[in-house]
């Protein structure tokens, strides 16, 4: 089991815009011919922060006609978030709040062998990623720059850096890299 945070970004290193617009994303290629199909069968247990779920909300209607169901995931999602939001009717989602290493034991235990996804956003990612809970990066570089917005992963990571493992063309419009996280990272801050 790992623990991977999988997203898209822009070539410049956003994940969406200021006001969290993904449109950007969306005319660059077919989600069909990226790894998100096998990725998503070997998923267990998501983990999202409250921009990217109120995000979902927000495209219910789209995610539906795309999926047939609103939520698009039978995996338990876990959705940290400092204040109430509404649920998805008749979806595994569990509000939380906190420290990331109290839920990642809860994730692990209902992802069985499975992976732990963590979607989105950045700041979220860099949080497991500060409590040595992340184990791996995959991310689809798009050619396109935003100019700012919402980081990728908003942590200086230089000593030891993340180690490359595979690189892949994926249509037109995006650059698939996979990463591991070394697991005898040092302190960038100091």
């Amino acid at each position: 089991m790992t623990t991977q945070y999988y997203t898209a970004t822009s070539l410049d290193g956003f994940i969406a815009t200021e006001d969290d617009s993904l449109d950007w994303l969306f005319p660059l290629g077919d989600v069909d011919e990226t790894s998100y199909p096998s990725f998503i069968a070997d998923v267990g247990a998501l983990a999202m922060g409250s921009a990217t779920y109120e995000w979902m909300l927000r495209h219910a209607d789209t995610i539906a006609a795309q999926t047939g169901e609103p939520w698009p995931y039978v995996q338990p999602t876990w959705v940290f978030s400092t204040r109430p939001l509404p649920l998805v009717p008749n979806a595994d989602i569990r509000l939380v709040r906190g420290d990331v290493r109290r839920v990642h034991t809860d994730m692990r235990r209902a992802a069985g062998s499975k992976n732990i996804w963590i979607v989105g956003g950045g700041d979220l990612a860099g949080q497991f990623y500060d409590a040595d809970l992340l184990d791996e990066v995959i991310v689809q570089v798009g050619s396109v720059t935003l100019g700012r917005g919402k980081p990728l992963f908003p942590r200086r990571i230089t000593t030891p850096p993340l180690q490359l493992v595979s690189v892949r063309k994926v249509g037109p419009g995006f650059a698939e890299l996979r990463y591991e996280v070394p697991t005898d990272k040092q302190d960038d801050t100091k």
